[in-house]
């Protein structure tokens, strides 16, 4: 599997290691609720309170969001952007490595960045959690008018990348049917699987008829071939 490498790499693959380790304090005039809760608000570097959290809570985190610096280059106004980039992808690898023994087997991470640095990002990631273990690359519309100052291109996108723990048992949880949806499904066959709705079955416009886009559906009760129609181009 294809790795990336860049200016003090070596550094960051033992940053999360040689973390120590440091008891969280609680701070109880700024608590509220029930004492023995596990939801808890940290304040401090991500870094500790991520290394702070594997003794209690490794193994058992379902989902995991984060939004990390887009390194755009924004919040400086000098610097060399090689190694600010290098900067950036040593200091969102011991993160992923602590946020990926956080996760339980069923549990997914969930990351948006933008183009600026998500395709760097997605190669680190599939050395920390495993290029098997990717589920997508969720598109977002961040506008929708133009911006006609760009440039370039106008940009109206970002990135959400996902991660399973393992994909091999990750699924994810589907939004029910709103009224005007489920009307669109019904089971006159009485199907055990449920619920259904009808397509078209009819073969793509091309201007090459190709023969293997082309199967039949078997007529259960006759054993009859049923061949989609040809559409005209």
């Amino acid at each position: 599997m294809p790795i990336l490498n860049w200016l003090n790499k070596e550094q960051a693959l033992t940053t999360a290691r040689d973390c120590p380790y440091r008891l969280l304090e609680l701070v109880p005039e700024l608590s509220y609720g029930e004492s023995d809760t596990d939801n808890m608000l940290i304040q401090g570097d991500n870094l500790d309170a991520l290394k702070a959290l594997i003794p209690t809570h490794s193994g058992k985190v379902k989902c995991i969001f984060i939004d990390p610096p887009y390194n755009t280059k924004s919040a400086f106004e000098h610097y060399d952007d090689n190694l600010e980039h290098s900067k950036w992808l040593s200091m969102m690898y011991p993160r992923l490595e602590l946020l990926q023994q956080l996760l339980s087997e069923d549990g997914s991470i969930w990351i948006t960045l933008d183009d600026n640095e998500a395709h760097y990002f997605k190669v680190i990631c599939d050395e920390i959690f495993g290029r098997a273990n990717f589920i997508g690359n969720i598109i977002w519309q961040k506008r929708t008018s133009p911006a006609n100052d760009a440039i370039y291109f106008s940009k109206d996108h970002d990135n959400i990348i996902v991660y399973a723990k393992n994909k091999t048992i990750w699924r994810p949880y589907r939004l029910p049917l709103n009224e005007a949806q489920a009307k669109n499904y019904k089971n006159p066959d009485n199907d055990e699987r449920g619920l259904w709705n009808s397509a078209a079955y009819t073969c793509a416009k091309s201007s090459t008829e190709r023969p293997n886009l082309y199967y039949p559906i078997i007529q259960p009760n006759t054993g009859e071939e049923i061949w989609p129609k040809k559409t005209r181009v």
